[in-house]
């Protein structure tokens, strides 16, 4: 069972940085790597530690009370937390122990088994997810465009604005030199950084992600917590992502 307990610590990661973590854990705020169970980990600039003003206080998706799980099965139970506009956080947990089915749910892609939760949509919210796309003879610009999916009706014709659109993705997410080659040709990093981009044309507020930096080497894993901490601030985005991976 996951419950989730907030409070305020610094701790430092090996981004070389010492960054302000926002922490939801269970059960007790101590720091069992061994044994730990879920912890939710917003993600602050150094500078930001003394200047808890500047950070957002804009509510993007609010969950009371919520039980995630299965037909046959509770994954989790009461879970109470609030995510905020402009901020990446962090889920933080052991394989297994609920992280994907939190998110899940959380995105609408399966109910919730009771609680409160705010109402999604494709038009709010984008999610990656860890399951590889078929995207067998697509090329890059042609997956990130599959993110104007929900805005470009039946036959799924891109408008100048939607080309545009899915430019500005490409740039952000500094993929324009992969535009052109096959989606299948590309690193697991250069796929990731493609999804992203793809996530960022559908042009939603939140975006979910679970376990970007599975199967990446670690400055890719590096590169990619950077990409999304800027996205977060410069966009004002809701990015929410899970990993087990400690050293991050």
């Amino acid at each position: 069972m996951l419950f989730l307990t907030e409070f305020n610590v610094f701790y430092g990661i090996s981004l070389s940085k010492v960054c302000g973590l926002r922490i939801f854990l269970l059960p007790l705020p101590q720091f069992i790597f061994q044994d730990y169970e879920v912890r939710m980990i917003e993600i602050c600039e150094i500078g930001e530690l003394s200047q808890e003003k500047v950070l957002n206080q804009d509510s993007a998706l609010k969950f009371c009370r919520l039980t995630t799980g299965y037909a046959d099965r509770v994954v989790s139970k009461e879970l109470t937390a609030e995510l905020y506009s402009g901020r990446l956080t962090c889920l933080l947990g052991a394989n297994g122990i609920g992280k994907s089915t939190l998110l899940r749910t959380l995105a609408g892609y399966q109910s919730a088994l009771a609680g409160e939760l705010d109402e999604v949509s494709p038009e709010t919210i984008g999610v990656v997810l860890t399951e590889r796309i078929d995207a067998f003879g697509l090329k890059v610009r042609e997956v990130v465009a599959l993110g104007r999916h929900p805005y470009t009706g039946y036959f799924g014709n891109l408008s100048k604005e939607d080309d545009a659109i899915v430019s500005e993705a490409m740039s952000l997410t500094h993929t324009e030199a992969l535009a052109s080659r096959l989606f299948s040709s590309l690193s697991d990093g250069e796929k990731q950084k493609v999804m992203i981009a793809k996530a960022l044309a559908q042009e939603t507020p939140i975006i979910f992600l679970d376990e970007p930096t599975a199967f990446l080497d670690y400055p890719s894993k590096v590169e990619i917590l950077h990409l999304l901490h800027r996205l977060s601030r410069e966009m004002n985005k809701t990015i929410f992502l899970s990993t087990h991976d400690l050293e991050l």
